[in-house]
């Protein structure tokens, strides 16, 4: 019946997107076609109850290294980098460019934990054998926690936040143990 359950999963549950609040109709009312939809849309779910399903990440086939896979990308498929230079935030001259929020994610992340995009980039490359402990000591010092100015305004307008409610949002989020005063902007 339609209110079976699958392992972990309830059947009405598929009809969502996971990434939204909005159901597949409601893309339409945005001039979003249902074949751009298409890819998105899970099978029916009756299809799915007699077969397995496995998850497979690319990683499982391909150590996942994005200095290289930049490389790769530009040499074969024609990747350019930020035309700007590094993505705010970090060293970085080619992951997230295509994202205007990524930022956000990486600067609270800083304010909240301590460790921003830089951290993440020079770990993943000092695993890589790409950089040295030293030089990502240096490249974290200079970029972690840096503020994503680029696309603010765009940030308020696509939150519906003020400055100074964002700001207020911030400092809520300041662990006492890793900051000892309160900065009310970059």
């Amino acid at each position: 019946t339609d209110n079976e359950n699958l392992p972990g999963q309830r059947i009405d549950d598929f009809a969502r997107f996971y990434f939204s609040t909005l159901m597949v109709d409601e893309f339409k009312e945005f001039g979003i076609s249902e074949t751009d939809l298409l890819p998105y849309v899970m099978p029916d779910i009756h299809e799915l109850k007699d077969v397995v399903i496995e998850m497979h990440w690319f990683g499982y086939y391909k150590k996942w290294l994005p200095q290289e896979n930049y490389y790769h990308a530009a040499e074969h498929c024609g990747f350019e980098a930020n035309p700007e230079g590094r993505s705010e935030g970090t060293y970085s001259k080619y992951s997230s460019l295509d994202d205007r929020i990524d930022g956000f994610h990486w600067y609270l992340s800083y304010i909240k934990f301590g460790m921003g995009r830089a951290t993440r980039d020079a770990s993943q490359e000092i695993r890589s054998g790409h950089i040295s402990r030293e030089e990502a000591i240096a490249l974290v010092r200079r970029y972690d926690g840096e503020f994503p100015k680029k696309w603010f305004g765009d940030f308020l307008e696509y939150t519906d936040l003020s400055e100074e409610t964002f700001w207020e949002i911030i400092d809520r989020f300041r662990s006492a143990h890793l900051w000892t005063c309160r900065i009310l902007s970059p």
